[in-house]
């Protein structure tokens, strides 16, 4: 069970990662040097920008400190998910955690390959900064994930995540 679980994680990651690194590939092909493509006029475009900082524009050509945040943050998650009980109460926390590590990973390899971030998705009815995919699923998961660990998951549904203490007796 654990194993097939661990299957689907990956497959899933796969799957996430390889329409991220498509959509930004098609982005490259269609936008790079034209004019952005109104979708909803006055509301959304798709518009191509190579994003060296993080949102907003800040943390410019950081390059190492956000592969480092992302090594980190995917590390983490590959633990939750290996601690994390098979029941099927816990199934909405594993989709989360995989949308948020494939998102993750979706960024790093553009910063790895290209030094810098394909975004193409522009809100410019609220002058929202340009996005990705990757960035969907990490927004999402997010909000997703704080909803539920405050409104669903009781305390005692994380425990899993607790380091047990192990008390020692006093050697005399």
């Amino acid at each position: 069970m654990k194993k097939r679980l661990f299957l689907l994680d990956l497959v899933g990651l796969l799957a996430l990662i390889f329409a991220d690194q498509f959509t930004k590939y098609i982005a490259v092909l269609h936008l790079k040097d034209q004019p952005a493509i109104p979708i909803v006029p006055d509301v959304l475009e798709l518009s191509y920008l190579e994003n060296r900082g993080a949102a907003f524009g800040m943390l410019q050509n950081q390059k190492i400190f956000f592969v480092f945040v992302a090594a980190i943050i995917v590390s983490v998650i590959a633990y939750v998910i290996f601690k994390m009980p098979k029941k099927k109460k816990y199934n909405a926390l594993h989709v989360l955690l995989v949308l948020i590590a494939a998102g993750a990973l979706g960024n790093m390899i553009d910063r790895l390959r290209l030094n810098y971030v394909v975004d193409f998705i522009s809100f410019v009815l609220i002058h929202f900064p340009i996005f990705n995919v990757a960035d969907i699923y990490v927004t999402t998961a997010t909000i997703v994930l704080v909803f539920l660990l405050l409104f669903y998951y009781k305390e005692e549904d994380l425990s899993f995540l607790s380091f047990k203490q192990t008390k020692y007796r006093e050697l005399n």
